[in-house]
């Protein structure tokens, strides 16, 4: 939830730099207001880390967890001051005459009172004290305290609290693998089954909804409807916290705030408009996983697609008919709905008047404020000078993914004339044909196995892309042109502390051997290899438009001495490429900072002289390896990008192993810049080639 501070820190913290790991849940707390003055949470967060860094892991423990709770009861008391003020001190409308703005400013002041007042009783001090850093604030919207947790847990010998500790850091960063693979330890140490963890900061209202789409999907339409009902009954709960917390101070984008010069009504303005279309966007909020960027498509109206149907599964065709017109509030124009309510209404009572009954009343007044709101700020917009595009907060291809069954006792056939949508939601996002098996076009290279045969979806393996002298000439040109960390911001050892990564550009190449650091010609076979792997992909896969390059690297992973017994990690974890893998939801979310944009990758293997680094395919899970394949001169994968294929490499444990990686896009709008600038110092070195072959051409022979 937001909560705009623009105040800084009276006693600014410089905290250490948190350690990145965790992953499972633990129950929510109830919290109970503890005697005297609530201690704000930044400074308690600043004695556990430095507790933790001291190895006093007791008290690491005591202050994180203090912390936790504090963080909790300060959002607690902020929304119910909102609500309670709000409640006593109504805004009273200004009338009309001299004075006639003076009571609405009295009731004004009155609520800032009441507000002043309740926070500080609650707070038992002000609520100045309270306000904290940006980086603290984004270390708790990171769950990044449980991360110290559950390290100092397992220091402390307490394998079940450390198990939850992680997993609920993971539960906000799904991408973090090495998180992952600790929870499976302390799982299997603690003997701590899955369905035991719990995420210590999960939504009510999301726990709630995903019960009701198990059991609307295993037909138990009953329970369904309990948890969809329950969901949306803490969804409006959830609602008026995130817009009570809205109401907190703002940060002004355009203004360094004390050296703002505004007018009276002009600085109302401002400061409403920042915090009304933070109200507005509470939908987005509620809709959206932790630790994602993206919400849940069409997720408040999805509930009332549900219950519309579920309520009619166990004949409640008046609640049926008032969810279906609920959800037609948000999509009028849905033929599947439209004709849901024309076949409800036909199994009224003739008593009943089909007329009479309206859209629920909940979701209605939700529709009505959403809308007005929309207007009120589209008018700031416009009149203002205020900046705002409207997001689609109701995206239609977040539908229903299910068979519509009718009840028994009621034919297909029946139902279909009647009007009950039967099929799947239909779903406008447009997915691009799905094909293999084109011409290779250079000779000599070999087919190994196509998609099938490894298991998944968009895959093939090719042999002898590169020759053995090629091979030689790329490896030995390596070593000359590859720095350490080259692509992740000069990290020695960015997946794992057991090997070092070193990495090259295509265009670094070609910039040392036109300044003659390495052999021009083996810089340019670089460029050349990777032009043709790009041509086979496009061919092989048998794309209608052209791929282009995304990035290209070369790459080599070298196992340190001394580092790698019993090693456990991977040399690059499991991971998708265009999307955020989430093992634990099954998904992979497209979205930042994935490179959504990315279509198809290859990797052309350059030596095979290492132990380990076998390249491996799993399921979602980033657990079952469905396929894996042993690197060597001159093999090269390629796969789609995107969540159906999950990958990773083993560990390198002996030796270096290099390979040129690529990454292709469709969209030429993402074109790699190093590749476009790469083509034009070709371009140069070709057009210098031909002035020297035109300058040592015998005019004899030109006769």
């Amino acid at each position: 939830m937001r909560e705009r501070i623009w105040a800084p820190l009276l006693l600014p913290l410089l905290l250490p730099p948190p350690l990145w790991g965790g992953p499972p849940d633990s129950p929510r707390l109830e919290l109970e207001p503890e005697p005297g003055p609530l201690q704000p949470f930044d400074l308690l967060y600043a004695s556990g880390v430095a507790a933790y860094y001291s190895g006093d892991y007791e008290s690491a423990v005591r202050d994180l967890e203090a912390a936790l709770r504090s963080h909790r009861r300060l959002r607690q008391i902020r929304a119910r001051c909102a609500r309670h003020c709000a409640a006593r001190r109504p805004l009273a409308p200004p009338g009309a005459g001299p004075g006639a703005e003076l009571p609405f400013f009295r009731a004004l002041l009155e609520r800032a009172r009441c507000y002043r007042s309740c926070e500080t009783q609650r707070l038992g001090g002000p609520e100045s004290r309270h306000r904290v850093s940006e980086d603290v604030r984004s270390d708790f919207q990171r769950r990044v305290p449980y991360n110290y947790l559950q390290r100092a847990y397992i220091k402390l010998n307490q394998l079940e609290k450390a198990v939850e500790a992680a997993h609920t850091f993971f539960m906000a960063n799904p991408e973090h693998m090495e998180m992952q693979q600790n929870i499976e330890n302390y799982r299997t140490m603690a003997g701590v089954e899955t369905f035991q963890v719990v995420d210590r900061e999960a939504k009510a209202h999301l726990e709630s909804y995903n019960a009701g789409v198990k059991h609307y999907e295993a037909d138990d339409f009953e329970l369904a409807i309990k948890y969809f009902e329950q969901a949306l009954s803490e969804y409006f709960s959830e609602d008026m916290e995130c817009r009570a917390l809205c109401e907190g101070p703002q940060r002004f984008e355009e203004y360094e705030y004390l050296g703002y010069k505004a007018g009276l009504y002009e600085a109302i303005a401002d400061h409403y408009i920042q915090v009304l279309v933070c109200q507005h966007e509470c939908v987005r909020e509620l809709a959206t996983r932790p630790g994602r960027l993206s919400p849940i498509e069409n997720f408040l109206p999805l509930h009332y697609d549900y219950l519309q149907f579920a309520y009619y599964r166990v004949g409640e065709y008046i609640k049926a008919l008032e969810c279906a017109k609920a959800y037609l509030l948000l999509h009028p124009d849905d033929e599947d709905v439209l004709d849901n309510v024309e076949y409800y209404e036909s199994l009224l009572d003739d008593s009943i008047d089909s007329e009479s009954i309206e859209a629920r009343e909940d979701l209605t007044m939700f529709v009505k404020r959403h809308k007005m709101e929309s207007e009120l700020i589209k008018s700031a917009a416009e009149g203002l000078g205020f900046s705002y595009t409207e997001p689609n907060f109701w995206i239609r291809y977040g539908g229903r993914q299910d068979e519509n069954r009718v009840p028994s006792g009621v034919n297909v056939e029946e139902a279909e004339v009647h009007g009950l949508s039967m099929g799947k939601k239909s779903s406008s996002k447009i997915e691009r044909d799905l094909r293999e098996g084109g011409p290779l076009l250079y000779e000599n290279i070999t087919f190994v196995y196509n998609s099938e045969q490894l298991n998944g979806t968009q895959r093939v393996l090719l042999d002898n892309v590169l020759s053995e002298e090629q091979c030689r000439e790329l490896h030995s040109v390596a070593s000359g042109i590859m720095l350490v960390g080259d692509g992740y911001r000069g990290k020695t050892s960015p997946h794992t502390p057991n090997e070092k990564f070193e990495g090259a550009t295509v265009l670094k190449a070609l910039k040392f051997g036109y300044e003659g650091r390495v052999p021009l010609k083996s810089a340019r076979l670089f460029y050349d290899i990777s032009e043709k792997a790009r041509k086979i992909v496009e061919s092989y896969f048998m794309l209608n438009s052209t791929l282009y390059f995304s990035y290209t690297h070369m790459v080599c992973r070298t196992a340190l001495s001394g580092q790698q017994d019993r090693r456990n990690d991977l040399s690059h974890p499991i991971h998708a490429d265009n999307c955020l893998l989430d093992p634990e939801a099954n998904e992979c979310w497209k979205e930042p900072p994935a490179y959504t944009f990315r279509d198809y990758s290859a990797l052309l293997y350059m030596n095979d002289d290492f132990e380990g680094g076998e390249f491996i395919f799993t399921e979602m899970d980033a657990k079952t390896v469905t396929a894996s394949i042993k690197p060597k001169c001159g093999r090269m994968i390629s796969f789609s990008s995107g969540g159906e294929n999950p990958h990773g490499v083993k560990a390198v444990t002996k030796g270096q192993r290099c390979a040129v990686a690529l990454w292709f896009t469709l969209n030429p709008l993402y074109r790699e810049l190093e590749r476009i600038q790469a083509d034009e110092v070709i371009a140069i070195l070709d057009q210098e080639q031909r002035r020297k072959h035109e300058l040592n051409i015998n005019p004899k022979d030109e006769l």
